[in-house]
């Protein structure tokens, strides 16, 4: 028969909770059941992850903070050079000191004057280096290569080499012709006293 009155109710409570407290036994099984209990609930709740934390936010846009950086509060200071390499100091090399012209580079100047010279009508480019190479640089004949003889205004020398000035590596020739006067480098190198450049002097 269903209980309908609130004594009969507060009957069955007291009965319910003053039950453990009857016996240590009862309080022992009571205590097992609740463990009990509580471990079936823990078991059956799936596992909660953990909130991300939240990133500072300073101005609207947020900072990472990379392993290694120094973080708020602090100052990173950068480490104290500790070179002791001197500075390299370059000095400007002595220019070679004055010479005696030597006269081999004068003939080398005066035999080159008269292959430049030397481009009767019908003379190729090539025929005119030919006629040169024996006197010129490897490196100058190559731009020399680019010049028609045709526009050398010259036909024949008319003096002989003078110097203008000589070191023991080079010598600056003046060499006249019929139209102009040449202003010739020449320098030595492993073959001997060759050309390396010319112009028209003063």
């Amino acid at each position: 028969m269903p209980i309908r009155t609130n004594r009969g109710r507060a009957a069955v409570y007291r009965r319910l909770w003053g039950w453990p407290l009857r016996s240590p036994r009862h309080f022992t099984t009571t205590l097992i059941l609740l463990a009990v209990v509580i471990i079936g609930v823990g078991i059956l709740l799936p596992d909660s992850e953990p909130l991300p934390e939240p990133e500072p936010r300073f101005g609207g846009t947020s900072q990472q903070t990379s392993p290694g950086a120094p973080t708020s509060g602090t100052r990173a200071f950068a480490a104290p050079s500790t070179s002791t390499h001197a500075p390299v100091t370059s000095f400007p090399q002595a220019a070679p000191p004055p010479a005696a012209p030597a006269p081999e580079a004068l003939a080398i100047a005066e035999s080159w004057g008269k292959a430049w010279v030397d481009h009767p009508d019908g003379t190729t480019t090539q025929q005119w280096l030919d006629k040169l190479k024996p006197f010129t640089t490897d490196e100058y004949l190559g731009q020399l290569a680019s010049v028609d003889p045709r526009m050398v205004p010259s036909s024949r020398v008319t003096g002989k080499p003078s110097s203008i000035s000589a070191t023991t590596s080079s010598v600056e020739v003046k060499l006249p012709t019929d139209k102009i006067v040449l202003r010739l480098t020449v320098i030595t190198t492993a073959a001997g006293w060759r050309v390396a450049s010319y112009t028209e002097a003063d």
